[in-house]
């Protein structure tokens, strides 16, 4: 047995909370079945089943030969899309996993949303889903629905996709919202299920504002955290110093117009000439 240890445990103790269990997960993209796994203590510490999807081919041997020795567990090499040909749907309905089985993790680095939208034939009771973790909690993003594309999408649109699906947000645990079936969400006894409430750590979230003189600033992570770049509050401000001024300036901005787009000058020079006779 595998000591459970902070995320790890959490899940056990997520699975465990609900009233019906079957004793199935499902986890994609597996990798080798151990790194950063959200479904290994299910299956070496909890006796569970489980259906293991890695769409790299050296990735998935190495996943073969993790479970090699437990017929419980289904390893598939296959990338989870979001069509009726290759989504997730269509995987699981040739194995024998129940429709209801307890927990999905989809952790793909783009495309989550999309991949749980696509499923409508299986519905776990509960769902971990990966989101981007630099997006404020407010603000609804999704990626474009795109296997090339890696960007994310904001927990804020993963909340609202949830509830069309008939799902609650029980917890936010690092860059990973953990959802569960409305039918057992009064077992969790969350009194406030309110993003703002359940995500609390948000080191990786840059904020930008302006001051009324037009000045840009930022504040928070202030860096692009895969990439390891910083960002530079001088490289995004929209307009020079001299036209950063409050009260608000026409002279200045003319200026500004004919230094930065001389074609446009004339008829924009014209628009702010009606302003001072109005």
């Amino acid at each position: 047995m595998e000591a459970e240890q902070g995320f790890d445990a959490v899940i056990a103790r997520i699975v465990e909370t609900l009233p019906q269990r079957d004793r199935w997960c499902v986890e994609f993209g597996a990798w080798d079945g151990k790194l950063a796994s959200n479904s290994r203590t299910l299956i070496i510490s909890h006796g569970y089943s489980a259906v293991l999807i890695e769409g790299d081919l050296e990735k998935f041997r190495d996943l073969q030969k993790t479970y090699a020795d437990r017929r419980a567990v289904r390893t598939v090499n296959q990338f989870v899309g979001f069509t009726a040909a290759d989504g997730l749907d269509t995987i699981l309905a040739q194995t024998p996993i129940p429709r209801d089985f307890d927990f999905l993790s989809i952790d793909i680095d783009g495309n989550e949303y999309h991949v749980w939208n696509a499923t409508s034939q299986y519905k776990p009771k509960v769902v971990c889903v990966e989101f981007n973790p630099t997006i404020p909690p407010e603000v609804s993003f999704v990626q474009p629905a795109d296997p090339t594309v890696n960007q994310g999408s904001s927990v804020a649109a993963l909340v609202e996709l949830g509830r069309k699906k008939g799902y609650e947000l029980i917890a936010v645990i690092g860059v990973n919202a953990f959802f569960v079936v409305q039918e057992f969400y009064e077992q969790f006894k969350v009194t406030d299920n309110r993003i703002e409430t359940l995500w609390t750590n948000r080191d990786l979230v840059t904020y930008i504002f302006s001051g009324y003189d037009g000045q840009v600033f930022l504040r928070g992570c202030r860096q692009l955290p895969w990439l390891g770049l910083p960002l530079s509050e001088s490289k995004l401000q929209a307009v020079p110093g001299f036209v950063r001024h409050y009260p608000y300036s026409r002279t200045r901005r003319l200026i500004y117009i004919a230094l930065s787009n001389p074609l446009s000058l004339f008829p924009k020079i014209l628009r702010e000439l009606k302003k001072y006779t109005n």
